[in-house]
């Protein structure tokens, strides 16, 4: 019998020149796995990749990133993936550590590593490919802070990043290579990842990785920076308090703005009376959900459970950013959300359904746009009644029930609204990931 249970999301939220000293990382993995592949990695910390917002990309040269990641699973082993999936250069690394951190840009320095790729300390990476660290011996313990150092020699702009971090990270000035400094000297601070998608940890067999696919809602969008109150990382906690020994990563790839039909890539322009702010922010706002599945959810190393949570800005968008022959109706989300679980089953990869949170006085600042129409609110009720019916998924989480306002369940409970009326703050996604039962990640529920 399909068990059930409750819970919510959201929004916004080449060929390689050969280099010396370095190898140049593209083209099929070797047809013989080594006895690094044949290990069990888990992703213990990851993020979607996104291109830049157009008007203000990061540039670094001649500067070391210490850029911080909060791990999910503990384990001995870690390895670091690095993505150039948005780059039309080749992108070298010329050194990279990883590292416990301590406290802001310093580390542990008994901790800290030396990385290494295919044997060689720099990499460069091919425009649109990505590249996994070689494994090192690390301590790395669960619900712990990362220090993931890369020296970018060249003038090197991040094409791919993941907007919003809500989390600190370091530069330092333009003096070299720092990534085995104890303590980084900080030119500026970001709260973007640039470049860094993934860090996994190797585990036993029983290991297993959830990956947590959705926009704003899922991306922590109105939480407080730096303190990892996103629902992911309320879900990571949980784990751990429930069970110490368990070897369960928690992938966040939840996207801004993203959306589950459409690409803003696509030939699509945007309209509606804000089209041109759309303009400036969409191809930072992801590859739809259908199209970015493959490589988020997929492709995650140790991925046995996907948590889906995509839709609301299709709902939203139309008649604002887009034009308001863009609408989408509820059918077509559902039938979405049934090709994804459909892909992730053929993976053998558990499908569990959320329901959309509600949005009435939905805003976004700057200038000021109000997202909700009594239509848009018809079709995420439909939406919702698909996903409570538990027909498209192996289990079913009611985000919408776990922070809307029960004498107006059109709009989030005041005491877990940011303030934009779709966003919830702090205390909101505590609810949300608190919501989630445990006894979906058991064994036996797979």
């Amino acid at each position: 019998m399909r068990r059930r249970s409750r819970v919510r999301l959201g929004w916004w939220g080449t060929a390689v020149a050969a280099i010396a000293g370095s190898i140049a990382l593209a083209g099929p993995a070797p047809s013989k796995p080594s006895a690094t592949e044949r290990e069990h990695w888990i992703g213990t910390w990851a993020t979607a990749a996104q291109r830049p917002v157009p008007s203000h990309p990061d540039t670094f040269r001649n500067q070391t990133l210490r850029l911080i990641a909060r791990t999910s699973a503990g384990g001995k082993r870690v390895r670091v993936r690095i993505s150039n999936m948005f780059g039309d250069q080749p992108l070298l690394i010329a050194a990279a550590h990883v590292a416990r951190r301590a406290a802001g840009a310093a580390i542990d320095p008994k901790s800290d590593r030396k990385l290494t790729f295919r044997g060689q300390a720099s990499a460069t990476i091919a425009a649109h490919a990505t590249a996994t660290s070689d494994p090192v011996d690390l301590d790395v313990p669960a619900l712990s802070d990362l220090a993931i150092s890369l020296f970018l020699p060249d003038t090197t702009v991040a094409t791919t990043a993941h907007v919003l971090a809500k989390q600190t990270s370091y530069v330092s000035p333009e003096t070299g290579d720092a990534t085995a400094a104890a303590d980084l000297p900080v030119e500026k601070t970001i709260t973007t990842w640039p470049f860094l998608t993934g860090v996994d940890v190797a585990a036993s067999p029983r290991g297993a990785a959830i990956v947590a696919f959705g926009s704003s809602l899922t991306d922590g969008d109105g939480s407080t920076k730096d303190t990892s109150h996103r629902w992911p990382d309320v879900l990571a906690e949980r784990l751990l308090q429930a069970d110490p020994k368990a070897e369960i990563g928690v992938l966040n790839e939840g996207i801004i703005g993203n959306r589950l039909l459409s690409d803003f890539e696509s030939p699509r322009q945007a309209g509606g009376p804000f089209g041109d702010v759309f303009q400036k922010l969409g191809p930072a706002l992801g590859q739809s959900g259908l199209a970015r599945f493959e490589r988020d959810v997929l492709e995650q190393p140790g991925v046995k459970y996907v948590i889906l949570a995509l839709g609301v800005n299709d709902i939203l968008f139309p008649g604002a950013f887009i034009l308001a022959s863009e609408s989408v109706t509820a059918e077509s989300i559902i039938d979405g959300n049934r090709r994804l679980a459909a892909r992730a089953r053929a993976k053998g990869i558990r499908v569990i359904g959320t329901t959309i949170p509600p949005f009435e006085g939905a805003t976004f600042r700057n200038p000021t746009i109000l997202f909700f129409t009594p239509d848009k609110e018809d079709v995420r009720q439909k939406v919702n009644a698909w996903i409570r019916s538990g027909s498209g998924f192996d289990a079913v989480i009611d985000f919408d029930e776990a922070v809307r306002d029960p004498d107006r369940p059109a709009r989030l409970l005041p005491a877990f609204d940011s303030g934009d009326h779709v966003h919830p703050n702090d205390a909101g996604y505590v609810a949300t990931g608190k919501v989630i039962p445990l006894a979906l990640f058991e064994p036996s529920a797979k």
